[in-house]
């Protein structure tokens, strides 16, 4: 089977956390879309086509993709599927029957479509949006049981649901049987402890309201206590943490303190005691002793989320806070509900609540924005963090930090701007 993911036009709503991803590299569940897609159906090659800036760096992570390759899609049938799309463990399984006879469609858009070698020319270079449409008019179509996500906080609206369902599809159960003084709450079957994993005494693990997963080489100290549903990635290490329901971690993250309903990409640190609630946290991030973010706000009013300075409602009361990668913060960072966090963002808190928008590759200092961020230290912190782990910044993460860098300047100084003129006492008003 061949299949090809794509990012449409709307891949692009996903704020700081898809900056440097494709929408289906995005973690939700125990994978991301790409993963998911891969480990359950039979495939035996498979291509993406995403935005131009980041194919260099995607094959060099996945150098068995075939890249925004167009001659490689002519080749044979191909099942096009949009990344945005996550389908249902049944429809998962009915993807691997699929014939050219059908379209699967949801909400009006195309989400699934066996193309013939022949179609590919009335594809465009960009945006399958229109043409995959005018193909989906050929066939039947038919509904394609799944949700969309248009935004950073479906993710992690979703990933209890994905939990759930990634667990039952990997059919592992019981795992681990000696646990040597740790204690499993509810039905033993959904809880899955690899052999390689350590649990020390005196670690909690409640599978009363759903699955608990703990892959390869994953360490729960004691006084840990994780609640389901809940899957721990490969190699990370848990530090007497309070790790609640809706949660994903890894791989190879360090965490402590308290963690609700989020989702943290792997090579992230939160070491230390602070809460994270309903919040989505990149890859090579580290959040220092007590940061703190609030997912709710007082008056239960939804949330409003800047994304790249500008404000969308959320739609929804419970919304922390976005994180891209390779972000710092410092000892007391506390963030407010509903915040954005560019990639390579230096935190500084000076005791203050910080501002909802912090621009990438941009400084707080004193609670204030400014664009005093050094772009060859952060490289050069970076390849520190990296080295730690035993992998390295290549000159292709380079090039991307250095192309974002240069176009979110415009969102930097326009939020610099906003600060001095609220200071001054009136507000900007955009053509």
């Amino acid at each position: 089977m061949r299949i090809a993911l794509f990012e449409d036009a709307a891949a692009a709503g996903f704020g700081p956390i898809g900056h440097t991803r494709p929408v289906f590299e995005l973690l939700c569940g125990h994978f991301s879309l790409r993963e998911r897609l891969v480990r359950f159906l039979e495939v035996h090659e498979w291509g993406v086509f995403v935005r131009a800036q980041l194919a260099e760096v995607y094959r060099e992570e996945q150098p068995e993709a075939f890249v925004n390759d167009h001659a490689w899609l002519a080749e044979g049938p191909t099942l096009l599927i949009n990344g945005r799309w996550l389908p249902t463990a049944d429809q998962l399984n009915q993807l691997a029957r699929l014939d050219d006879s059908v379209a699967g469609m949801c909400d009006g858009q195309v989400a699934f479509l066996l193309i013939n070698p022949f179609e590919t020319a009335l594809l465009g270079d960009d945006d399958f949006g229109d043409p995959l449409l005018k193909i989906a008019g050929t066939r039947t179509t038919v509904e394609a049981d799944g949700r969309w996500i248009e935004r950073p906080w479906d993710l992690v609206d979703l990933n209890e649901e994905l939990l759930k369902q990634d667990f039952a599809q990997r059919g592992q159960h019981g795992g681990k049987v000696a646990l040597d003084g740790a204690a499993v709450l509810g039905d033993p079957q959904q809880v899955y402890i690899h052999p390689t994993a350590e649990v020390d005494p005196f670690v909690v693990i409640d599978a009363r309201h759903g699955p608990v997963f703990v892959d390869a080489d994953v360490r729960l100290q004691a006084f840990t206590r994780l609640e389901g549903p809940l899957f721990v990635g490969r190699g990370t290490q848990v530090f007497r943490a309070n790790v609640k329901a809706g949660t994903s971690l890894g791989p190879v993250c360090r965490i402590g303190g308290e963690i609700e309903a989020s989702i943290i990409h792997g090579f992230s640190n939160k070491y230390h005691d602070g809460f994270l609630g309903h919040s989505y946290v990149g890859s090579w991030v580290n959040l220092g002793a007590l940061t703190t973010n609030s997912d709710l706000k007082n008056d239960y009013s939804a949330v409003r989320v800047p994304l790249e300075g500008e404000p969308v409602d959320s739609g929804s009361t419970k919304v922390g806070c976005f994180i891209g990668d390779h972000s710092k913060t410092a000892l007391c960072s506390q963030f407010n509900t509903g915040s954005s966090i560019g990639v390579m963002s230096m935190i500084l808190p000076g005791g203050e609540l910080l501002p909802k928008h912090v621009p990438s590759f941009s400084r707080i200092w004193h609670g204030q924005i400014d664009d005093q961020l050094d772009l060859e230290a952060g490289l050069a912190t970076a390849r520190v963090a990296m080295s730690r782990r035993n992998c390295d910044l290549s000159p292709a993460q380079e090039r991307l930090l250095r192309r974002l860098y240069l176009q979110t300047e415009q969102e930097r100084y326009d939020a610099i701007a906003r600060i001095r003129a609220k200071r001054a006492g009136f507000s900007i008003v955009r053509p």
